[in-house]
């Protein structure tokens, strides 16, 4: 009887998952928006001399203020966060694929450990919706895609909160996700598959933070974390 009724909260939240996302991503609390969206709190995600940063031997630097990808892997922060404002600027190339993970668990498996929010300018090259700008890699598409010209900074402002994860696109919010809702490994609540061997209920809700060199130059810039206390 309790594993029925259990089924049928589960099929109960991913209805009403299907009815909000009809609507629109569901916004955050007001009181968490004003939180992450006031201009105090805020801490350098990177050191100048990156040394808060693990990454190979010049796989990154700093040019004129971004941080740019020299071709030699990703970045990955030495802290690990929980709850978090991500503020942060990218500058992609006409074709560039690359992704902000966070929540990371264990950089030797980023894939299956880590949750992405995608970065990607060539959205229309890429059939499958989950894989566009601004959504959860494989598991959610965004709403929309805003994304602003080739050579101009785009801006991700990204909240994570207990099980609740938005993020805003060039001031628009785009993709809410409640890992919640992901029961499954390698299956997503609208039955489609992904390619991850965890279900993202069960990941850490605490972890690294990176940003991914995808074999496409890459830059970002105004990295902000403000961690929840």
């Amino acid at each position: 009887m309790k594993r029925l009724q259990m089924a049928w909260m589960i099929v109960a939240m991913v209805a009403v998952a299907v009815m909000v996302a009809a609507d629109g991503p569901t916004p955050p609390p007001d009181d968490v928006l004003t939180w992450a969206k006031a201009n105090d709190g805020w801490q350098d995600l990177f050191a100048p001399d990156l040394s808060n940063a693990m990454m190979r031997k010049d796989g990154w630097a700093w040019e004129d203020g971004a941080l740019v990808s020299k071709g030699r892997g990703d970045i990955w922060t030495r802290e690990r966060y929980g709850d978090f404002a991500l503020s942060l600027e990218f500058k992609t190339q006409p074709k560039c694929n690359s992704g902000v993970f966070i929540r990371c668990d264990s950089i030797r498996d980023w894939l299956n450990t880590a949750i992405e929010v995608q970065v990607l300018q060539n959205n229309e090259d890429y059939e499958n919706p989950k894989w566009h700008c601004g959504g959860i890699f494989d598991c959610l598409a965004p709403a929309s895609t805003p994304l602003k010209p080739v050579g101009e900074w785009n801006h991700y402002l990204i909240i994570a909160k207990g099980p609740d994860i938005w993020v805003y696109l060039n001031d628009t919010l785009v993709t809410h996700m409640n890992l919640d809702l992901w029961t499954e490994a390698g299956k997503n609540p609208d039955g489609t598959p992904n390619k991850f061997k965890y279900a993202y209920r069960d990941l850490k809700r605490e972890g690294h933070i990176g940003l991914q060199f995808h074999g496409d130059p890459i830059a970002y810039r105004n990295l902000k974390i403000k961690p929840v206390k």
